[in-house]
């Protein structure tokens, strides 16, 4: 990893500093571990919702139209290491524990957004920054995609497609058998808003925030 995402000279003692700076301090540490530990980062190929990892989790995908960085207040943040926090701990939530894709995200999003307030910057500033830059599936310009990027982070597209082909069905009165209209409606209802949920709820991307938001 680029020297530049670690702090090696950081001595690790005692700190006598208020609470919360300390929490920044340790969270800035924590990230560049993380860093440390990406085996291979590329940034040549089209990325669908920005950023992504390979099957086997050694490779971690940018897009490589992303830019690296923004303008907030003044200073110049660099980006990529919040995404690549987000790409390990999901992908290490998914293969390590077997969390579900869904629960991993969010699990990872919590970590991404603590990580951009660490260093004093706005997570709605963030996300709006990362959201001028999303291509989703299905545009032009992902014309360069990595042969094993895993696609699970991408299959609620088509889960929601088929949700509300399952409500068009129940409207036209297909229904499974001893299931009233009311229960399917609700059970549909009730996954369309977790995957919604997961998409759009923030903590501004369910952050992925809309990353991997349709």
């Amino acid at each position: 990893m680029p020297l530049h995402f670690c702090h090696p000279e950081a001595p690790h003692k005692k700190l006598r500093m208020p609470e919360w700076y300390v929490s920044t301090l340790m969270m800035d540490r924590a990230l560049d571990a993380v860093m440390r530990r990406v085996k291979n980062f590329d940034r040549k190929h089209d990325i669908p919702y920005l950023a992504g990892y390979s099957r086997d989790g050694k490779t971690i995908y940018i897009d490589r139209h992303m830019p690296p960085s923004f303008r907030f207040r003044g200073r110049t943040i660099e980006t990529d290491r919040f995404l690549l926090l987000h790409e390990e701990v999901e992908k290490t939530l998914i293969d390590q524990l077997g969390l579900h894709y869904l629960h991993a995200h969010q699990i990872a999003t919590r970590a991404e957004q603590a990580a951009v307030r660490a260093t004093g910057v706005s997570w709605r500033a963030y996300d709006r920054f990362m959201q001028k830059n999303v291509k989703r599936t299905g545009d032009e310009r992902l014309s360069n995609v990595p042969a094993d990027l895993d696609t699970k982070p991408y299959r609620d597209e088509h889960d929601l497609d088929l949700l509300r082909r399952m409500e068009a069905a129940v409207e036209r009165g297909y229904l499974p058998p001893a299931r009233g209209p009311v229960a399917v409606r609700g059970a549909i209802k009730k996954v369309k808003a977790d995957i919604v949920a997961r998409r759009d709820e923030g903590p501004g991307r369910g952050a992925k925030r809309g990353r991997k938001k349709i």
